[in-house]
């Protein structure tokens, strides 16, 4: 097991240039081994089987001519065919005479001056289907014949068909392919080793721009350049990279802000949790009146403390899937009344107005806790960023598809180019009109609980006139 590791270990360490040298070298060396193997282990035997095959084809294509009645056709076939493949042929009278002879100049069992040819008629005679297919050898050259015979006619026989092919030895054509071949080798070896080496540099070297360019991003260096340029999928890897580079710097700028505002939201209650502790403790410990003010004032230190801390909490887990939905069936007029009841102590305190236009009652199906979470949050939002007039909106509005609620406020609006901030976590836009109750993180949740159910949300704004989130519930009954 040490070893097989320590080889993958191995591997992974070898440059992508060199890996892909190697493999244009192997290639290299299987073509040429296997064009070596072919065109000279096995060229004597794909040259007989050829040559075999050309000349049974050729005779039946000759037969068929004669039988076919048409003696220009017959003859032309004959003449072409023993010049194109280097064939004797000889057309016999149906008594073994000669009635047509056409021949290369060449070696020819047929026509020499040993040979019988009624000998070869008699053996067609003797066959069972008419046809004849041997193999000799020449005496005078040596040389192995093929000798293929026919008869010709359809209804009786009126004559016979011979063709003779000579099977030459390609000793001598070897050895000319071998030197040949290995010039050609040697040639396109160093060529091939040239080529490897151009390329392997070229496909590595966008590979190695990145990847020196991504270990000063794995350094925080986020004004990094990714140089893809050479082949496509090296442009695809840095756009890639160069897009991570962009999240990267998002999540680390947010990263920093995350870090500065919970430090500045768990010191500023903590700090006042100290200062008014120290108080009771020096002044009003004996001052049932100041001290119970002082006390107030811890309680609501602490609470806005319990508050980030439960937020954080939720966030995660919606973020990190522990969460998981309880769906059930509920009224959303009859929810939507419920939320808006709980804001009337802050609405008579403070002076808002949070107006609700209802639709018919609706049954929907999802998580109540959760959409309950979304609904307060976003009147929260409407509350701290409403204008000077302290009126927010709430309104059910039933389609035929599912229920959008939407929640209005008065303020200034949010600039187009920060609309897509809006559901990060801890932004918070400049254009408030008061201190701003809760934590930061109040339309974070709403973003992931909202994605938890994949319901469509988003937000509509107008500079100076305010702005209107919405989400849409699509489980309906």
């Amino acid at each position: 097991m040490r070893q097989i590791k320590f080889f993958k270990h191995a591997g992974s360490r070898i440059p992508l240039k060199f890996k892909v040298w190697l493999y244009f070298v192997l290639f290299t060396i299987v073509v040429f081994a296997l064009l070596w193997l072919f065109q000279i282990l096995f060229l004597e035997e794909f040259y007989e089987r050829m040559r075999i095959s050309t000349a049974s084809k050729c005779m039946e294509s000759i037969a068929d001519s004669y039988n076919s009645g048409n003696e220009e056709e017959f003859y032309r076939k004959i003449n072409t065919m023993s010049v194109d493949n280097d064939f004797c042929v000889e057309v016999l009278d149906k008594y073994g005479n000669q009635a047509k002879k056409n021949h290369v100049i060449g070696d020819c069992i047929i026509h020499e001056k040993f040979t019988n040819l009624r000998n070869f008629k008699d053996k067609i005679d003797e066959s069972n289907n008419g046809i004849i297919k041997l193999r000799l050898k020449n005496p005078r050259s040596g040389y192995d014949m093929l000798l293929y015979g026919c008869t010709i006619g359809i209804k009786e026989c009126d004559g016979y068909l011979l063709i003779n092919a000579v099977l030459e030895p390609v000793g001598a054509a070897i050895s000319i392919i071998k030197g040949q071949l290995m010039l050609i080798t040697v040639i396109l070896i160093v060529f091939a080793f040239v080529i490897s080496l151009y390329l392997s540099k070229r496909i590595a070297d966008p590979i190695h721009r990145i990847t020196t360019s991504a270990e000063q991003l794995a350094k925080g260096d986020f004004n990094t350049k990714f140089d893809g340029r050479g082949y496509l999928e090296a442009k695809k890897l840095a756009d890639t990279l160069t897009y991570a580079e962009k999240e990267l710097s998002k999540v680390d700028t947010m990263q920093r802000d995350l870090i500065a505002n919970v430090s500045h939201d768990l010191r500023t209650p903590l700090t006042m949790l100290k200062a008014y502790a120290e108080m009771i403790r020096d002044l009003s410990g004996d001052n049932p009146v100041k001290r119970n003010e002082h006390l107030e004032i811890i309680i609501s230190e602490t609470d806005r403390l319990a508050l980030l801390v439960n937020d954080m909490l939720d966030l995660s887990k919606l973020e990190s899937g522990k969460q998981k939905l309880t769906p059930s069936e509920f009224d959303i007029r009859g929810k939507l009344n419920e939320i808006i009841d709980r804001f009337e102590g802050l609405s008579e305190k403070n002076g808002y107005q949070i107006h609700f236009t209802p639709d018919e009652e609706k049954t929907v199906c999802c998580d109540p806790v959760k959409i309950e979470q979304v609904i307060y949050n976003l009147i929260n939002n409407a509350i701290n960023y409403t204008g000077k007039d302290k009126q927010v909106f709430v309104r059910q509005i039933n389609q035929p598809d599912g229920v959008v609620v939407e929640v209005e406020d008065t303020g200034d609006g949010i600039e187009e180019e920060k609309i897509k901030l809006i559901f990060d976590k801890y932004y918070r836009s400049e254009n408030h009109k008061r201190e701003v109750v809760g934590t930061g993180l109040g339309l974070s949740i709403v973003k992931a609980v909202l994605k938890m159910h994949n319901y469509d949300y988003g937000v509509r704004s107008t500079i100076g006139k305010g702005s209107t989130f919405w989400f849409k519930i699509s489980d309906v009954k």
